[in-house]
């Protein structure tokens, strides 16, 4: 019997017009997501400490010295500065102060981690679980994009000099 988060994840789905074998991978995923326990302060501090986290407009980076956390997005058109730190139980968040030509602004974002075995899942902004990192990391994982050493720095001077001059 399916349970009712299930239902209702898959009846979404369906009513958004998604194929059922996708919705049911999607509820499967959420499902195995609440069963996982959360991941340790230690497990998270080892997947993004001294990593950058290569973004679709930008990457962010998760410093191990003082826990600095740095990005740059929109191409340079913008960066943040601030701090990463984690929360128990499995959740990685950085507070920043976002700067672009209009100004600035303090933000804070926060991911939530699961893991079941080896299979480590993450919660998106929009409150989604979804196979962050598989036992094997694959190359499609959102995981594959976090990459040991520090992918902001040049690009961020880059930035705060063009800004600077504006």
């Amino acid at each position: 019997m399916m349970k009712k988060t299930h239902y209702v994840v898959v009846s979404l789905a369906l009513a958004g017009g998604i194929a059922l074998g996708a919705a049911e991978a999607s509820a499967e995923q959420y499902a195995k997501s609440q069963r996982g326990t959360p991941l340790t302060t230690d497990e998270l501090f080892q997947l993004y400490q001294g990593r950058s986290w290569i973004w679709k407009d930008g990457a962010g980076h998760f410093s191990p010295r003082q826990r600095r956390f740095t990005a740059t997005t929109g191409k340079g058109t913008s960066y943040g500065e601030g701090r990463w730190f984690l929360i128990d139980p499995g959740k990685l968040c950085f507070r920043a102060t976002w700067t672009s030509k209009d100004g600035s602004t303090p933000a804070l974002s926060c991911f939530s981690h699961r893991k079941q075995g080896a299979n480590v899942y993450q919660k998106s902004k929009k409150g989604k679980w979804y196979l962050f990192k598989h036992a094997q990391l694959k190359k499609e994982d959102e995981y594959a994009k976090v990459r040991r050493g520090d992918y902001v720095a040049n690009r961020l001077e880059k930035t705060k000099a063009r800004l600077a001059n504006r």
